[in-house]
């Protein structure tokens, strides 16, 4: 099966803007995608990297879903070592995809957080990020013990 494949079968229909995978999930399978800035369509794609391994999705889902996007904002306006973090990373991103200018998940707006799903992908994905690594360990377990969660 190939990564695209794999990745269909992640996340229950066809990828958008593929370009490559990122990362791999210690059982070898997708867990990042790298989007292109545009789909196939022209439409744009503001999220370079996209978290697909369904184990870790639903982890930052959990943390989302008890209030993590604020509380990660909050963070990262209280501690400055968490703004330089942040603010570092949205100028690699911007970096990396000059054809779409937007920070981290496509925002706009300096020092804000949309997705933790992909600041998660972008710790991943473009190491180091403080920010995002801290994310990371507040989502819990990263990885399923029991071995892969893909069906594949």
């Amino acid at each position: 099966m190939d990564d695209r494949e794999a990745l269909e079968r992640q996340l229950g229909r066809a990828p958008r803007a593929f370009r490559r995978v990122a990362v791999r999930c210690p059982f070898g399978h997708p867990a990042v995608a790298e989007q292109a800035p545009y789909a196939a369509d022209g439409t744009p794609f503001p999220t370079a990297f996209w978290l697909t391994c369904p184990h870790l999705v639903a982890q930052i889902s959990r943390l989302e879903a008890s209030g993590g996007v604020e509380r990660w904002s909050q963070a990262s306006r209280d501690d400055p070592a968490l703004a330089e973090s942040l603010a570092a990373a949205q100028a690699t991103q911007r970096a990396l995809r000059p054809e779409l200018p937007t920070g981290i998940g496509g925002s706009a707006r300096e020092g804000s957080l949309k997705c933790l799903h992909a600041h998660a992908a972008f710790a991943l994905a473009s190491p180091p990020y403080e920010l995002g690594d801290r994310i990371l360990a507040d989502a819990g377990q990263l990885w399923p013990q029991g071995g892969c969660c893909t069906a594949l």
